[in-house]
């Protein structure tokens, strides 16, 4: 399958949030799925050539989570709290462990835009302007768009 489209990441000017965009040939409850399914996230998530092994994660109101990416010796660690799981919507906290103090909070949105499309709107609030930037400049955009491709193909071969 073809990426519908590339994932827009953009940096708010105003406060310290990124906010991305991107559409799936899937329906919302797929993607639903596929973020709070923990054996279906663990495979998708994040760059090329990690392994994601998850150590909690319970997916409901209230609910927390917790992973651990690994490649080629290295080990990173994420943890959450998840605030609100709904069928359009998730809001969670999301930290990675290296920089515990710098707690995003994350808004999923799941638009459908009808005939098996779904528009995901993602919003992540950071602390500071200068946690924000430190996001950006970490490589996600690369983590984000790996991560996605990967999910693209996940959600083909569950539809297949």
């Amino acid at each position: 399958m073809t990426t519908i489209t590339e994932t827009t990441i953009e940096a708010d000017p105003t406060v310290p949030a990124v906010r991305m965009t991107r559409d799936f040939k899937a329906t919302p409850a797929q993607l639903l799925k596929a973020h709070t399914d923990p054996a279906l996230f663990a495979r998708w998530v994040g760059p090329n050539g990690m392994d994601t092994e998850i150590l909690a994660w319970d997916a409901r109101d209230g609910g927390e989570w917790r992973y651990v990416a690994r490649r080629d010796g290295e080990e990173y660690g994420f943890r959450g709290c998840f605030h609100e799981v709904s069928e359009n919507k998730i809001v969670q906290t999301f930290a990675f462990e290296g920089f515990p103090e710098a707690v995003a909070l994350e808004t999923l949105t799941f638009e459908d835009l009808g005939n098996g499309c779904t528009r995901l709107h993602a919003q992540s609030l950071c602390d500071s302007f200068e946690g924000r930037d430190g996001m950006l400049s970490s490589g996600m955009d690369v983590g984000v768009n790996e991560g996605y491709a990967k999910l693209d193909a996940l959600l083909e071969e569950t539809t297949a």
